[in-house]
């Protein structure tokens, strides 16, 4: 009789001392992670667009975590490549592919950059939005252990094709961004062009201007063609231009030339105007010494010495 009431009192004591066990070891498991909220600095860095992601692609999102120096973050607690990710325990399409973690220590706070890749594994004939979900990390300090939870980023989907027919007026969802053209091909063409338009005008002033903005520009030839082109269209003004033009073969030659023949033995870079330079020197004598010489010109002389002073100064600059 007494030994049906100890096994009567055992059954009924039994469930009580599980459920007192179950308890104990539940409260030990959840004992582990404290419920005080760690602070902690987080910043995301998420993907520039939100939308127009196709299955194969690959998103990338960093996120920098600040904490005071005596909490420490466990490696063993970051995402791990290969893990798909679910919602409501539905499998999401969206899988981990890799993760990277780097650890800085700067004046009193122990910065953790975590960067973490996700692979879209699905599709599907319209867009449908997605979502990275919220991860968590595990931190230790104190001699307690901290779970944060790291912010989720929705994302859209789009499939590869588009099913049926689209009117794209109808299209214009906030969601696709502006569609933008590569002008890449047109902007490398127009540099090329202000490249040769630059250096087209640059020769065009070295081969036209008369002054010395340039190197060779400011010769002695560039100066006398400035003063032939001022003088008046009389005696006095043939006898300037001439007079001009022998100083500037003197300062070239570095001492008094009387013959085209001393011109070219000193300045031979000339001799593409033996034939023009004799001729200035038979104009010379005729305006000088000898009025009744005989000339060789078909034109009138101030005519002459303009193009011939022009000639001077393009040899001058080497434009033969």
């Amino acid at each position: 009789m007494t030994m049906t009431r100890h096994l009567r009192l055992i059954a009924l004591l039994l469930p009580l001392w599980l459920m007192h066990g179950y308890a104990h070891a539940a409260a030990e498991d959840t004992g582990q992670v404290s419920s005080k909220e760690l602070p902690v600095d987080i910043t995301a860095i998420n993907p520039e667009r939100e939308v127009g992601y196709h299955v194969g692609d690959v998103l990338t999102r960093t996120l920098i975590l600040k904490v005071a120096d005596k909490y420490e973050l466990l490696p063993t607690s970051i995402p791990i490549p290969g893990n798909q990710k679910r919602y409501r325990n539905k499998e999401q399409g969206i899988e981990i592919y890799a993760s990277d973690l780097k650890h800085e220590h700067s004046g009193d706070q122990n910065i953790y950059t975590l960067r973490l890749s996700y692979q879209v594994f699905t599709s599907s004939i319209v867009a449908k939005p997605a979502a990275l979900p919220p991860e968590f990390v595990k931190f230790t300090g104190e001699g307690q252990l901290y779970r944060v939870r790291l912010p989720s980023w929705n994302f859209r989907i789009s499939p590869l094709a588009v099913y049926g027919s689209v009117r794209i007026e109808k299209d214009m969802s906030q969601f696709r961004g502006p569609l933008l053209l590569d002008d890449k091909r047109q902007q490398l063409t127009l540099r090329i062009a202000l490249v040769v338009l630059g250096l087209s005008l640059l020769g065009l002033l070295y081969i036209l201007g008369n002054r010395s903005w340039l190197p060779r520009m400011g010769g002695p030839f560039a100066k006398a063609m400035r003063i032939v082109r001022k003088t008046p269209q009389d005696a006095a003004g043939v006898q300037l231009a001439v007079s001009s033009l022998h100083q500037a073969f003197n300062q070239h030659a570095g001492h008094s030339v009387f013959t085209a023949e001393e011109v070219l033995a000193k300045l031979p870079q000339f001799g593409v105007m033996q034939a023009e330079i004799q001729q200035f020197f038979q104009l010379s004598r005729a305006v000088f010494f000898d009025a009744k010489a005989p000339s060789s010109l078909n034109e009138p002389a101030h005519v002459w010495l303009r193009k011939f002073s022009r000639r001077c100064r393009d040899v001058e600059r080497g434009l033969k």
